[in-house]
This record gives structure tokens, sequence and C-alpha cells, in this order.
């Protein structure tokens, strides 16, 4: 973390409570996954605090609104990202965060709803 940089604080988001102020490295965008205490959370919201100084507005903390997460097994790789499930379904949400709506918990191999996807 560069010395000056702000601090970032997660928040699981249920039930709601901070998991502390940490120095995070790297700028966590929603559907991104990073492991914490042993645990892996899902970023859903980032928000960024300013405060006024002598100059202008600058940037004071960082919020993470996370959930606790198991790495989905089942993945596929779209567009420059990883998305939960078979993103060759029809139904498939190409999401970070829900795999799709007719059968979101999974799996995805040997699901009824499978439908190729028309591209």
């Amino acid at each position: 973390m560069e010395p000056g940089s702000p601090s970032t604080e997660v928040i699981l988001s249920h039930p709601r409570q901070s998991l502390g102020t940490v120095p995070l490295d790297a700028k966590y965008q929603p559907g991104s996954h990073f492991d914490l205490k042993g645990q892996t959370y899902a970023v859903l919201e980032r928000h960024h605090h300013y405060q006024y100084k002598v100059g202008g507005y600058y940037l004071h903390k960082v919020s993470l609104y996370v959930q606790s997460i198991q790495i989905p097994t089942e993945r596929s790789y779209v567009e420059g990202r990883w998305v939960i499930g078979d993103a060759s379904c029809r139904f498939n949400a190409n999401s970070e965060i829900i795999r799709c709506a007719v059968n979101p918990e999974g799996p995805c191999q040997g699901c009824r709803f499978y439908e190729p996807a028309d591209n």
C-alpha cells in the first residue's frame, strides 16, 4: 500500500457489521473476490468518502460492502472476467455474483433447464 493511501473499511452486508479497517493494495470493484482473515468475500458495492481540506476535496477512505462466499467450482471466462456457472447456457447471468435465475444455487452440470445460448 502506498504511503498516504486512504484506509479501506470492509463491511459485511448481511448481517451488517464492520470487519475492520484494512490496508488493501488493489482497487477492488464490485464482483471481485478477496481473502480476509481466512474467509473469501465478494465485493458488492464500493463507496468513496471525501474530506475537505484547504485547496479542495481529498479521498479520505473507501468502504467495501461485501458478502461471504465460497469460490464456485463452476466458472467461465467471458470477455476478460470470470463469471459463475456455464456461460454457454442461455440462462446464465454472466455475473460474478449470481449464476442464473432458474438455478441460482447450481450446479450447472446436469441442469434440466440448460439451453444453448444464442450467439
